[in-house]
């Protein structure tokens, strides 16, 4: 059986509900880790089901390095103003701003930035904040 302190530990960690954080953490026998690596999992099947939805919102982040030499934006779409005006969202946008101001991307080459691995935790792609994204708010997002 898995404690309170243990679920809100994961969420804190994640964003992703109490309900989903329960579950991954009781199939993964309390074990952290391994209750992380089901939600990286299934946030990457959540995102593959809302891929048909429509986008009618988005956030406009951007990124200006300290020296003003440097400096990119982007545009991460969701489906409602609901999402898009979320500060998580637009955090996130700022974030994947700051990554390709950091990266040696081609202006347009999204799918390359997707399969960069994240600058402040290699341990994640671009891809895999986006897909857990669309789990934590339950839009699709791009």
């Amino acid at each position: 059986m898995v404690n309170m302190d243990q679920v809100k530990e994961l969420r804190d960690k994640t964003g992703i509900s109490v309900m989903q954080c329960s579950k991954a953490l009781e199939q993964a026998g309390g074990d952290m880790d391994k209750a992380l690596a089901f939600l990286k999992e299934k946030s990457a099947d959540i995102a593959s089901k809302k891929g048909d939805r429509v986008l009618g919102a988005g956030a406009v982040g951007s990124y200006v390095h300290s020296t003003g030499t440097i400096g990119s934006m982007v545009l991460l779409m969701s489906e409602t103003d609901f999402v898009s005006k979320n500060k998580e969202f637009t955090d996130l946008a700022r974030d994947i701003a700051m990554h390709i101001a950091a990266s040696e991307i081609e202006e347009g080459d999204v799918a390359g930035l997707l399969a960069q691995p994240y600058i402040k935790n290699p341990d994640q792609t671009i891809n895999d904040l986006i897909s857990a994204a669309i789990q934590k708010f339950g839009e699709k997002v791009e």
